[in-house]
């Protein structure tokens, strides 16, 4: 039964137009080695170079939300940095034409109304809107709870070229899921 489940697990991801999927622990190196494979599927799908270089910089906004967010962690509890693991689902594909990327981790359930809200606004916001917001963004304070300078879901949105959908569901008391996905 083996070969068989991971046969229908395959078929299963094809059929939602996946054509790469890692779900586990992520680390910077993690991320190169992925990216490093990416990189290759996009140059011999023979992709346009911009459209491949909006792929990979929402790719790499992904895994690094992950990185820096996911509240599924080994190696210690919060703040806690070194030496800590977390856990994700990065997925890429092609839906109708356009290739995707999907990123999945837990967060905690007292992020999601602070989340949804500053993704609410950076959805609502036209190609102008988007790029005064990044500017004002990195010439601001970082955010609380930031590990960055809090633009990388600007920055997905100017990439994507549809904007991007995200969504919350809830785990246990302390913990929602989060996925978001871009278009490219």
């Amino acid at each position: 039964m083996l070969a068989r489940d991971m046969y229908e697990f395959r078929d299963a991801l094809a059929a939602q137009g996946v054509i790469f999927c890692y779900s586990g622990y992520l680390t910077e190196d993690t991320l190169f080695g992925i990216g490093s494979a990416l990189r290759k599927k996009l140059e011999l799908e023979n992709t346009d170079k911009r459209r491949a270089k909006d792929v990979f910089a929402i790719f790499i906004e992904q895994i690094q939300n992950v990185i820096r967010y996911s509240a599924e962690i080994v190696g210690g509890p919060p703040p806690r940095v070194v030496d800590e693991l977390r856990y994700g689902v990065i997925a890429m594909g092609v839906q109708d034409g356009e290739y995707f990327v999907s990123c999945g981790n837990k967060v905690l359930t007292s992020d999601v109304e602070r989340l949804r809200g500053s993704l609410d606004h950076i959805a609502s916001l036209d190609r102008d809107g988007l790029k005064a917001l990044y500017k004002k963004t990195l010439r601001g304070e970082t955010p609380e709870g930031s590990k960055g300078a809090g633009v990388g879901f600007i920055d997905i949105a100017r990439k994507a070229s549809r904007g991007f959908q995200f969504d919350f569901c809830d785990v246990d008391r302390e913990h929602a899921y989060f996925v978001v996905k871009a278009f490219v």
